[in-house]
C-alpha cells in the first residue's frame, strides 16, 4: 500500500522538530560546523558529530529517547538492541519511554581477520531468539555498517528487527536492508579527499583536533603487550 502523500503542514512540522532536536544536539558541543576538520578516514569536512558528547546532558537525552519511543510506539517490541557507549545510553531512554516495556541490551563491535563484526553477549541469547522483535537504536548512522550486521545477528538468532531508531542519519544511501529507520536530524555533510577539498583551496586552516583526541585515546604498542602479559591466566614473562 502506497503511503498517503505528506500535507505542506506536516512537512513544516517535521522540520520544525528537527530544527529544534539540531538546537539541543549544538547546546552539548557534540555538533561543529563552518570549520575545516580533518577526519579520521583523512578526509575533510566543514561539519563534524563529537559522539561522546551527544548523550552528555541527561535531560536531553530522556527527551530525545521519548520521541524516538513515541515514534515507535505503535510496534510491539521486546527488546531494544544497540552498540557502543552513547547510544546504549540513548536505547535505555527509548527503552524506558516505550509503552511496550523492552528489555535493553547490547552488542560488541570489533574486528575479526580484517573485518568489521558485533557479537552479542552469551547471556543476552535467551532474550533474542524465534519471533523476538527489536528495535535497533544508533546515535549516529553514516554508512550503515554497524546496522547491517546489527540486522544480520538479530535474524541468525531467528529475531526480526522491526525498525532502526538515530539520534542523526548523515546519508540516506545507508545500508539498512529495507528497515523502516526515524532519526531526529537528518542530515549529510561531504566529505571530500585533501586534493579535492574545497576549504583547502580558500586556505582555511585544517583543525585536526578530533584526530589528535581518537589517536590519544588509543593504547600504544607497549600498553597492549603488558596488557596481554597482565590478563588473567596469563603466566608472566620472568
Amino acid at each position: 500500500m502506497t503511503p498517503p502523500p505528506k500535507r505542506p503542514d506536516a512537512v513544516l512540522d517535521a522540520e520544525a522538530r528537527e530544527k529544534i532536536h539540531l538546537d539541543i544536539l549544538k547546546r552539548t558541543g557534540a555538533y561543529h560546523a563552518n570549520d575545516h576538520i580533518l577526519l579520521p578516514s583523512g578526509q575533510h569536512t566543514g561539519e563534524f558529530i563529537e559522539k561522546t558528547l551527544v548523550t552528555t546532558e541527561p535531560s536531553f537525552t530522556e527527551g530525545l529517547g521519548a520521541v524516538i519511543a513515541k515514534h515507535f510506539a505503535q510496534w510491539p517490541i521486546d527488546v531494544v538492541l544497540s552498540t557502543g557507549p552513547g547510544a546504549l545510553i540513548l536505547s535505555h531512554c527509548v527503552a524506558r519511554a516505550h509503552p511496550s516495556r523492552p528489555v535493553l541490551v547490547y552488542a560488541s563491535k570489533g574486528v575479526s581477520g580484517g573485518k568489521r563484526r558485533v557479537t552479542l553477549p552469551a547471556e543476552f541469547h535467551r532474550l533474542i531468539r524465534q519471533g523476538t522483535k527489536v528495535l535497533l537504536v544508533e546515535d549516529l548512522v553514516s554508512t550503515g555498517t554497524t546496522l547491517k550486521l546489527l540486522i544480520q545477528l538479530v535474524e541468525h538468532h531467528g529475531a526480526q528487527v522491526v525498525g532502526i531508531g538515530a539520534l542523526w542519519r548523515r546519508t540516506k544511501k545507508a545500508d539498512v536492508r529495507g528497515k523502516p529507520v526515524f532519526s531526529l536530524v537528518s542530515r549529510d555533510f561531504p566529505a571530500y579527499p585533501p586534493d579535492a577539498c574545497p576549504l583547502c583551496k580558500k586556505g582555511v586552516p585544517l583543525n585536526e583536533e578530533f584526530v589528535r583526541r581518537r589517536q590519544a585515546r588509543r593504547p600504544s604498542s607497549s600498553e597492549e603487550q603488558r596488557a596481554k602479559e597482565n590478563a588473567p591466566g596469563k603466566t608472566p614473562a620472568r
